[in-house]
């Protein structure tokens, strides 16, 4: 039953019409992210705050987004619960690749890629193992969902 009322709910949130609803709801979440240092999270399913520059505004723009570890670097999935659209954090970060993550308390400049034909499938099937709602997000949707690896840049000095 749990499991139905998410799909439900996800699936009425990736319609165009409640765009501002869901960025609402991400304003929110990466409010209460920073007000806690992170814990306002689900355990279950870490949680970090990606800031990428838009492309058109080339102002700051914050999405909280689910990820793994892969060695030092953070995967994701542009998966917009399974919109046939991109999401327009992706754009932006496919526009410009530099991004800063927040991690618990941790800022960390990265650079992001699209994770090549090789690496993709591995770390497709970790995300979805660690998040199971990718499954039902790649049915509906004709794009294959972008994954996304964050590799932390090393300052100079």
């Amino acid at each position: 039953m749990g499991s139905q009322l998410f799909n439900a709910a996800s699936d009425v949130l990736r319609r165009p019409a409640m765009r501002p609803v869901t960025r609402a709801f991400s304003s929110m979440h990466a409010a209460a992210y920073r007000l806690t240092g992170g814990r306002a999270q689900n355990q279950k399913y870490p949680t970090m705050l990606l800031t990428v520059t838009g492309r058109k505004t080339g102002k700051p723009r914050t999405v909280p987004v689910i990820y793994i570890r892969d060695g030092d670097r953070f995967v994701i999935a542009a998966a917009y619960s399974g919109s046939d659209t991109d999401p327009v954090w992706w754009r932006n970060l496919h526009d410009n690749p530099q991004a800063e993550l927040l991690v618990g308390g941790e800022h960390i400049q990265v650079q992001a890629a699209r994770a090549d034909a090789d690496e993709r499938p591995e770390l497709w099937r970790r995300l979805v193992e660690m998040y199971p709602y990718f499954t039902e997000y790649q049915r509906r949707t004709t794009r294959q969902i972008p994954v996304i690896v964050l590799t932390p840049q090393r300052s100079a000095g």
